[in-house]
């Protein structure tokens, strides 16, 4: 379906839960989020409702993310049951790592295409202030947990902060094409800051390019992710909801100061 700008929206994202096993400085608030409790989070069957309408209205790619997707407890049966919606041809999740060392196998199984992986440094001191409280060696064990698995695509999500280093970005980009892993560079910026598109990055992508909507854990799609508008998913009219979020989409970000990053995932 195309937008009022002419963008085919293809891509939904989708928020399983607000909670995070990290606290990462960039998207975490130093005093953390009120997180909502079991009832506001949608369940696995109107995830999968909502799957097979966005399908309909030409949705093909879902993004699995949080929070941290990997501590929604059964997120290896929600894979399985979005993998068998009808018109979804690729089935992607965004991680930090840290549980992959065991559920990597299990996802590829249930039917995950392809992860991205979130890696901001490989020297072990400055990775654990960047999280506040993680440890790089899990993340690396699950790196390599999900090359086992041979997922289609593996991408490493550097964020670049302003003190990020020539010399780190040049590391990881030797791992990377030491263990066949694809770099992806995210420029560092905040929700509640204008949007400016740095073409020296990889991610965010430029607007007029821009081809997904977002469903949030607790059920409201966001047309934009630079904006603080947000339509409630209508479970008995799913299909207008999700039409009138793709027609909603501006043509250009703005800001967003209505949730942080950890709530939207991204």
């Amino acid at each position: 379906m195309l937008d009022r700008f002419n963008r085919e929206i293809t891509y939904l994202r989708i928020s399983v839960t607000d909670k995070c096993n990290l606290r990462c400085t960039y998207c975490m608030p130093e005093e953390g989020i009120p997180l909502k409790t079991h009832d506001d989070i949608m369940s696995f069957e109107d995830i999968v409702k909502t799957a097979e309408a966005a399908a309909k209205t030409g949705i093909t790619k879902i993004r699995l993310t949080g929070g941290e997707p990997t501590v929604r407890k059964g997120i290896v049966q929600l894979v399985k049951m979005l993998h068998a919606v009808k018109g979804i041809t690729h089935l992607a999740m965004t991680t930090n790592g840290v549980l992959l060392d065991s559920l990597a196998q299990p996802l590829r199984d249930a039917g995950l295409d392809s992860v991205n992986i979130s890696l901001d440094t490989l020297e072990p001191e400055r990775y654990s202030r960047i999280t506040r409280i993680g440890d790089i060696s899990h993340v690396l064990r699950g790196i390599e947990a999900a090359r086992k698995a041979a997922f289609e695509k593996i991408k490493i999500n550097m964020v670049v902060m302003n003190d990020t280093t020539d010399a780190e970005i040049a590391a990881l980009r030797e791992f990377c094409t030491e263990k066949g892993l694809v770099l992806q560079l995210i420029n560092h910026y905040e929700l509640s800051r204008e949007k400016v598109n740095a073409y020296t990055y990889d991610r965010p992508p430029k607007c007029s390019a821009c081809n997904r909507i977002r469903l949030t854990a607790d059920g409201f799609l966001k047309p934009c992710l630079h904006s603080n508008e947000e339509i409630p998913l209508l479970m008995e009219n799913l299909e207008d909801s999700i039409k009138k979020a793709i027609l909603d989409k501006p043509e250009n970000g703005a800001v967003c100061t209505n949730r942080s990053m950890i709530e939207i995932g991204g």
